[in-house]
């Protein structure tokens, strides 16, 4: 197969390697035409070359493939400038007389029939695979399909090109029912396909679920309160849909997507909404700490109107006072407003060490040249995927379901991610044979998986994975030299009197895997029992990573500059808050109480409510912030409805529970789940969270009322009709 890509030193942009070549139009103007790109191309024409011999003996590759040399994506600006990208990678190669009257032959018997050749398949499959990991080259690969040359393509001819590329063993409707239904409409509607049609329904074809829909986004968008809904054509505008990042589109969000929209829609209208889409605390009532803001204060403050003032011991306990010099010493003289070491400052990153180390008792080393302060654990973990994600069939496991940062982030950079489903029926959990059928099954479909990431407790599954679990995949990553992902945001929220928080490190040292196991752990502030999202602080920590790796993580950290100096500081009052003794202690002791506990019987009390409603089913909620229950026994007609619409049956169910009792929660299809698993994920944050439980009672009834009613009228019909027949 033709593989790889390159990258041109002058852009640094990464071209695809999926095109073969025929010198159909003779060797001196393949040479021509390849002129301008044949420098960029040097490297992969090495690699591609006698795969394009093969290819070119085989069968002309279609007049309108083209590359544009401006672009980092595959284009058809110019159905002229056919072939420059695929002679570049032969203009070395030479054709004897009766190869090129073998290959006109060929073509004439092709151009009857537009059948593709082996090695034109070729070259299509690895154009799909491409556009699946990158979002990048929809204008190559639709020039692909279309054989004919006719600026379009028949929905016949993209079921043919789908069924041909299609590697997986379920067939493509079983996987992108919604894409899939469109083109079977567009099938009977005899409806062509233009390029920006088909980049439209590669969206729907190739994202992670339909419950994001674009239109509706937008609709909700130029909806919201002060936006005026624009009139103008798309084509006023260089920078529209077509020509706009294509992964960027495929992108989703679930935690604050159409559900959500509609919300904030409501509410602009006077609706009362109880938001449980997302783990903010503070939105929701959670007290911000007083030890915290204290000390954030007197660090932000002028000295002299702040720690050095005769009468700060008035107003603050002595320890929130001498904690707050120490942190300015650690600042320096240019104070607060500017900027840091790009890792963050040595002081805290060195605080953060000492808590590491003393979590996994106090044996096991940490050190602060390994730690990465960073804008919150997102960031951290986009920071990674961006180190990691080389080629377009570099992939990441994944567990499913998982929080959405994950699909988010390695759509846009462009990776592959590969689901491990973990197991509902055994609290969440996931076996070795799960990931090892998982990683076989990537590696069959040619993909390298470099990453697994693994979220404990879990979003949105609020699982506490035990020391033998976390062994399992320690033993997994390591063994498979796969660098593991520890998202462990949630490690002080732990409710389950029976389970205890394990570290990802501490794991590898207990079974003597340090040394082979590469990890990168991260932590926030924005969870636990601090909750101080807009303050977006958090870590990471690299362990047994490659230095030079690391090294270029730095260059990456740089090249931002600086994590928020606000969210570093938070850091340090969350690795290290007051101990005994001191003067705030007593007072920080009974507000984390306080909140934990508010926790601890808002997550008991939820999921033991969802629970009695008839028809809902939710696993424990031990740890994190969320339940995640599932919706059993629905009626034919929800299934049916949601395909009418283009949406997924719990976005339906989500926006119907939206809309009759204003609670907002997130559709499970946005964090993946098994195939026909319906449900929704709430959080417990919310002091009201448990007392509209009756809210949720009501609403599920009448749904299931609503749907039953509809199910039973379209059997009748059915009947009738048959009858008639």
């Amino acid at each position: 197969t033709i593989t790889t890509t390159t990258t041109s030193s002058s852009s640094g942009v990464a071209f695809p390697a999926t095109a073969t070549t025929q010198l159909n139009a003779g060797l001196a103007d393949v040479k021509a035409r390849a002129t301008g790109f044949a420098s960029s191309m040097a490297n992969f024409a090495q690699k591609a070359a006698a795969n394009v011999a093969a290819a070119a003996a085989a069968q002309p590759v279609p007049s309108n493939l083209s590359l544009s040399s401006s672009s980092s994506s595959l284009s058809s600006n110019n159905h002229t400038n056919t072939t420059a990208m695929m002679m570049s990678m032969a203009s070395h190669q030479t054709l004897v007389p009766h190869q090129q009257q073998q290959q006109q032959q060929q073509q004439q018997q092709e151009d009857s029939d537009h059948t593709p050749s082996k090695p034109l398949k070729e070259v299509r499959k690895q154009l799909w695979e491409f556009y699946v990991s990158t979002g990048r080259g929809a204008n190559a690969l639709f020039e692909a399909i279309d054989l004919r040359e006719v600026g379009e393509i028949h929905p016949s001819e993209l079921k043919a090109f789908l069924e041909e590329v299609w590697s997986g063993s379920e067939h493509p409707k079983e996987i992108m029912p919604y894409a899939w239904n469109i083109l079977e409409l567009r099938t009977k509607q005899n409806s062509m396909y233009t390029t920006k049609t088909f980049k439209q329904w590669l969206i729907a074809a190739t994202k992670m679920s339909a419950d994001q829909k674009n239109q509706r986004t937008l609709a909700y968008f130029q909806q919201s309160k002060g936006m005026k809904e624009e009139e103008d054509n798309e084509d006023d505008y260089s920078w529209n849909s077509d020509s706009m990042s294509q992964s960027l589109r495929r992108m989703q969000y679930a935690v604050r997507g159409e559900v959500v929209m509609r919300a904030n829609q409501l509410e602009a209208e006077g609706k009362n909404i109880l938001y449980t889409n997302i783990g903010n605390p503070h939105q929701v009532g959670q007290s911000p700490i007083t030890y915290y803001r204290q000390v954030m204060a007197l660090c932000d403050l002028p000295a002299e109107v702040g720690v050095d003032h005769p009468s700060v011991g008035d107003m603050f306990p002595p320890d929130v006072i001498e904690r707050a010099k120490e942190l300015r010493d650690i600042i320096g003289p240019s104070g607060t407003g500017a900027y840091t070491h790009s890792q963050g400052l040595l002081g805290i990153r060195q605080h953060v060490a000492e808590f590491i180390q003393e979590r996994d008792g106090g044996t096991y080393p940490s050190h602060a040249g390994n730690i990465f302060l960073t804008n919150g654990a997102s960031a951290a973990i986009a920071m990674v995927l961006q180190g990691l994600i080389g080629e377009p069939n570099d992939a990441v496991l994944i567990p499913i379901p998982q929080y959405p940062i994950y699909s988010a982030m390695i759509a846009k950079m462009g990776g592959r991610q590969v689901g491990y489903e973990l197991s509902e029926d055994l609290n969440w959990t996931v076996t070795r044979n799960e990931l090892e059928r998982c990683l076989e099954k990537a590696q069959s479909e040619g993909l390298t998986v470099k990453a697994m990431a693994m979220i404990n407790p879990g979003n949105p599954s609020g699982n506490i994975m035990t020391h033998c679990d976390i062994q399992t995949v320690v033993e997994f990553c390591a063994s498979n030299k796969i660098v593991l992902l520890a998202d462990e945001v949630y490690q002080t929220n732990v409710y389950s009197p029976h389970s205890k928080f394990v570290s990802a490190k501490q794991v590898a040292y207990d079974t003597g895997l340090e040394k082979e196991l590469q990890l990168v752990s991260f932590h926030s502030t924005s969870k636990g029992l601090v909750g101080e999202c807009g303050r977006r602080g958090g870590y990471m920590e690299l362990h047994h990573i490659d230095p030079y790796v690391q090294s270029q993580m730095y260059k990456l950290a740089s090249s931002e500059l600086c994590s928020g100096l606000q969210g570093q500081i938070m850091v340090s009052l969350m690795v290290r808050g007051p101990r005994p003794g001191d003067g705030s202690y007593e007072l920080y002791k009974e507000e984390t109480r306080r909140i934990f506990e508010g926790l601890k019987e808002r997550s008991q009390k939820l999921v033991r409510g969802l629970n009695l409603i008839d028809g809902v089913c939710c696993a424990p909620a031990d740890g994190a912030m969320y339940a995640f229950p599932r919706l059993e026994n629905l009626p034919e007609s929800v299934f049916r409805r949601a395909k009418e619409l283009g949406t997924t049956p719990d976005n339906l169910y989500a926006l119907s529970l939206l809309e009759s009792t204003g609670i907002c929660v997130v559709p499970a299809s946005g964090f993946g789940q098994s195939k026909g698993r319906v449900g929704f994920r709430t959080t417990f944050l919310h002091p009201d969270t448990v007392r509209a439980i009756d809210k949720f009672r009501e609403h599920h009834y009448e749904f299931m009322d609503k749907y039953t009613k509809l199910q039973h009228d379209y059997e009748q019909q059915q009947e009738e009709e048959e009858g008639e027949q």
